[in-house]
């Protein structure tokens, strides 16, 4: 007959087993994962931020979000290996791939494997109604803010202008601190390229009336032309509360990307978690509508990771398209 203890201890086994397995993940898996993100106020950080939650929760592993200066910055650092997932525009991505950005230095960046589509980044200029700019002409010899120097808008934004051959004072920083100074009147207006919509143009609203200026049709024939990684985009009306009509536009899409040295199977849980939760990610940023595996043919370059390619293979075998 079992001693009164010895009941005690098997009640509390039994109690507790079942969450034995829930605080631990495979042996071979890192104990800690870091996704290169951008600087707060812009889309990348709310969706990492939010990513890194869900992650954390699904691999029973911790995954951190952590700020950078955007794709410049998280390519390098998912090569040299202080992170393990980074978020890319695939313009940026490409230049690294093929050494060819002024950025890398003849460098080619090859450690990053695709995962997983992220959503469409439309190039967007807004300016405060009472600034006198109506057109993407104006902002020449204006100050514009472009965001972090080594994200998307604080590499592309400059070659637009020089494309367009329009001169303007460009600042860079965190986009919480150029919203800031538009607010403040020391800065003109933005030129983003980031998911919509943009976190900071929305504080900005709450504030201020803003006019989003749009690129004009020969305008954006020119970017295309001077920039063919870039394609036809378009930022919904009622994205934002003074956003009246539709606003064509030029973009790219983003991509979540991994080191090539992670575990497959590890990239496919990865995988396998973020179309599984689209839901949720979509109440993290409405970006991720565009969350979809269908979505997987945008990359047109980079390899993807056995893990992802494995995933998206047994679900066209299986028939199945989630969050499609």
């Amino acid at each position: 007959m079992k001693t009164l203890a010895a009941r005690v201890l098997a009640v509390v086994v039994a109690l507790f087993l079942p969450f034995a397995g829930a605080n631990s993940h495979e042996p071979h898996w890192p104990e800690t994962l870091t996704i290169g993100t951008a600087s707060p106020g812009g889309t990348y950080y709310v969706y990492g931020e939010g990513l890194a939650r869900m992650l954390t929760r699904e691999l029973k592993t911790t995954v951190w979000a952590k700020p950078t200066e955007g794709p410049t910055e998280n390519i390098k650092l998912l090569e040299s290996g202080e992170i393990q997932l980074a978020f890319v525009t695939l313009g940026v991505a490409q230049q690294g791939w093929n050494g060819t950005g002024d950025w890398t230095n003849n460098t080619k960046y090859q450690a990053m494997r695709a995962i997983f589509p992220m959503y469409d980044t439309p190039f967007q200029f807004v300016a405060l109604r009472d600034s006198g700019i109506l057109s993407v002409a104006d902002l020449a010899g204006k100050r514009v803010g472009i965001g972090p120097q080594g994200g998307t808008s604080g590499l592309y934004m400059p070659q637009v202008f020089k494309t367009l051959k329009l001169d303007a004072n460009f600042h860079t920083g965190s986009w919480e601190d150029l919203t800031a100074q538009v607010r403040a009147g020391s800065l003109d207006a933005l030129a983003v390229a980031a998911g919509v919509p943009v976190p900071s143009f929305a504080e900005l609203e709450r504030g201020r009336k803003v006019r989003y200026v749009a690129l004009a049709q020969d305008q954006m024939v020119a970017l295309r032309l001077a920039m063919p990684e870039l394609a036809s985009s378009v930022v919904a009306a009622g994205t934002y509360p003074s956003l009246l009509r539709h606003y064509q536009t030029v973009g790219m899409f983003n991509f979540a990307v991994a080191r090539a040295s992670l575990p497959s199977d590890l990239i496919y849980a990865i995988v396998e978690a973020v179309f599984a939760n689209h839901e949720e990610l979509m109440g993290i940023h409405s970006a991720a509508a565009e969350t979809l595996p269908a979505n997987f043919t945008r990359n047109t370059f980079l390899p993807f990771h056995p893990g992802a390619s494995d995933w998206y293979g047994r679900t066209a075998a299986a028939g199945v398209v989630r969050g499609d």
